[in-house]
C-alpha cells in the first residue's frame, strides 16, 4: 500500500494538470474540479452512508435499494458519489428526501481526507467493480466499514490483481461485506483472498432494478412517438467504437431485406458524434441527431447522442443489439432491454454478464451474432413480430429478479451502520 500511495503522490502534479486541461477544455464545470479535489459545502451532521457507483448504469441499478434505505430508516442520509456529471444529474434528478449527489474525489489522500471531512460518512458501499485502493484503505483506516455490492471481477482483472499481491492483500482484507454479482466473480475474489465469512450472496442488482418513475410520463414526447414504433425499430445501444460501422451495414442490408426502417444508435461516448455522423453519411443512410434537436420523423437513423436517455430508446425499440458485445469491451446489460420487452441481440464480447447471456441464448431469449452478415440475418428473423414477442418474453422470464438476496444486503447495511430498522 505504501508503494502505491507513493506512487500517487508522485503523480499528483500530472492528475492536477489533466483536471486543469479538463476544466480548460470544457469537459468539467468549476463545481465538478471542486469536487473531485474534494472541496463543496459541508454536509449536515447525520447518520450517513456513501455509495459510490461509477455512472448513470451502477447507479440505476442501486435505485431501489436507496428507494428502501431511506424508506426503513428516516434517520439515514446517503451521499451518493460517481464519476461522471451525467451520473451526478441522474441522481439529482430522483429527487429522494435525503439523498444528496456528488462527484467522488480523487484516488488521493487531500481529497479524500475533504471529502470524508465534509460529509463524515459511517459506512462505505461500493457498486460494481469500482475497487479503488486508496479509497478502501483510507476509509479502513478511518474506521469505516467497506461493503461491496453486485461486486464484478472479470477474469482479466483478477489475473492483474494476482500481480499486486501486497495491494490486493491490503484492500480485500479491508472489504467487510462483499455480494458478487455472478457466481464467476464470486470465485474469483474467493480466489484473491476475501475471507469467506465475508462474502455474501450472489446478487446482480440490474436484474432488481425498475425503470425510473419520470421516464414514462416526461421523456416521450409526441414526434418521438409518432416517428419510431417498436415493430420497426431497431436500437443499438451502448455502442463501443469499432461497432458503429459494422451496425450501420447489417441496418441497411436487413432494412433492404424487409427488416426494420428506423435504427436508434445509441454511443456509449456521445462525443464520438462527428465520427458516427460521418459514418451514417458513408452507409448512404439519411440521419438526424438527438443532441441538434432534428426532427427524427422519416429519416433512417436517429442519433441519439446523449446522456441519461437510454430508457426511452429501450421503450421505443421493438429490438436491441447491446453494444460492447462486438469488440473487447465486455458487453453491456441485457436486463434493461429485456426489462422493456425489447428483443436481444448480442455479440460474443459478453464477459460482464456471462451467465446472463448464457442462460438467455440457452432458453432461446437471445440471438448472438459475429458480424454485419449475421446481424443483418438477425434483424430480418425479429421483423416477424411472433418470433420478436416470444424471444422478449423469454427474455424477461429467464432475467426476472430473484428472490431472497436482497434481505442479506440489507443485513449487512444494518450491522455496518449500527441501524436495526434496515434489517430485512
Amino acid at each position: 500500500m505504501r508503494i502505491y500511495r507513493g506512487i500517487l503522490w508522485l503523480s499528483t502534479p500530472v492528475v492536477l494538470l489533466w483536471l486543469l486541461w479538463r476544466r480548460l477544455a470544457g469537459r468539467d464545470s468549476g463545481r465538478a474540479l471542486a469536487e473531485r479535489l474534494g472541496y463543496g459545502r459541508h454536509g449536515p451532521e447525520a447518520h450517513r452512508l456513501w455509495i459510490h457507483g461509477a455512472s448513470n448504469g451502477e447507479l440505476a441499478s442501486a435505485r431501489w435499494l436507496v428507494t428502501a434505505l431511506i424508506s426503513k430508516s428516516p434517520g439515514l442520509h446517503l451521499i451518493v458519489t460517481c464519476n461522471t456529471e451525467t451520473g451526478r444529474a441522474l441522481v439529482q434528478d430522483w429527487a429522494l428526501p435525503r439523498v444528496e449527489a456528488a462527484l467522488a474525489p480523487l484516488d488521493l489522500s487531500g481529497p479524500l481526507r475533504r471529502f470524508l471531512d465534509r460529509w463524515h460518512p459511517r459506512a462505505l458501499l461500493l457498486l460494481e467493480s469500482e475497487l479503488w485502493p486508496n479509497r478502501i484503505a483510507t476509509c479502513a483506516e478511518h474506521g469505516l466499514p467497506v461493503l461491496l455490492f453486485g461486486a464484478r471481477l472479470s477474469a482479466k482483472s483478477a489475473a492483474t490483481w494476482r500481480r499486486f499481491r501486497r495491494l490486493r492483500a491490503a484492500i480485500f482484507s479491508a472489504i467487510r461485506f462483499l455480494s458478487a454479482q455472478d457466481a464467476g466473480s464470486e470465485a474469483r475474489f474467493r480466489a484473491l483472498g476475501v475471507p469467506g465469512g465475508r462474502i455474501g450472496p450472489v446478487v446482480n442488482l440490474k436484474a432488481h432494478a425498475s425503470p425510473a418513475p419520470r421516464v414514462g410520463e416526461l421523456l416521450l414526447p409526441a414526434k418521438l412517438r409518432t416517428a419510431f414504433h417498436a415493430a420497426t425499430t431497431c436500437l443499438a445501444a451502448s455502442t463501443h467504437e469499432g461497432e458503429d460501422a459494422i451496425v450501420l451495414q447489417a441496418f441497411a442490408n436487413a432494412r433492404a431485406e424487409g427488416g426494420p426502417l428506423t435504427l436508434i444508435l445509441a454511443p456509449r461516448h456521445p462525443r464520438r458524434r462527428a465520427e458516427i455522423e460521418a459514418q451514417i453519411r458513408a452507409a448512404g443512410l439519411t440521419f438526424a441527431t438527438r443532441s441538434a434537436g432534428q426532427d427524427p420523423n422519416g429519416v433512417a437513423v436517429y442519433l441519439a447522442d446523449t446522456m441519461g436517455e437510454m430508457e426511452l430508446w429501450y421503450r421505443l425499440a421493438g429490438t436491441t443489439f447491446v453494444g460492447g458485445s462486438l469488440v473487447a469491451a465486455g458487453g453491456h446489460t441485457p436486463y434493461e432491454p429485456a426489462r422493456f420487452g425489447s428483443a436481444v441481440v448480442h455479440g460474443p464480447e459478453v464477459a460482464n454478464f456471462a451467465e446472463a447471456y448464457a442462460e438467455l441464448d440457452r432458453a432461446g431469449g437471445a440471438l448472438q451474432v459475429h458480424d454485419a452478415k449475421s446481424l443483418a440475418t438477425a434483424l430480418v428473423v425479429l421483423a416477424d413480430p411472433v418470433r420478436r414477442a416470444g424471444m422478449a418474453a423469454r427474455a424477461q422470464e429467464v432475467l426476472a429478479a430473484p428472490t431472497g438476496g436482497e434481505a442479506a444486503l440489507c443485513d449487512a447495511l444494518a450491522e455496518a451502520l449500527d441501524l436495526a430498522e434496515l434489517r430485512a
